[in-house]
């Protein structure tokens, strides 16, 4: 396994790199499972489930 250097963000070697689009793309992804998990609790709220 290789070591990456902290100046190389331009390798594509790896799959998470420090730069906007991994950045953004973590955030989109985080979000999402937020609104989705507030959703099935909000649809088990709204059935009495809870």
């Amino acid at each position: 396994m290789q070591v990456r250097d902290k100046e190389d963000d331009q390798s594509e070697d790896y799959i998470l790199q420090k730069n906007k689009k991994t950045k953004f793309g973590a955030t989109f992804i985080a979000i999402v499972i937020v609104i989705i998990i507030a959703a099935v609790a909000m649809t088990g709220v709204y059935f009495d489930y809870w």
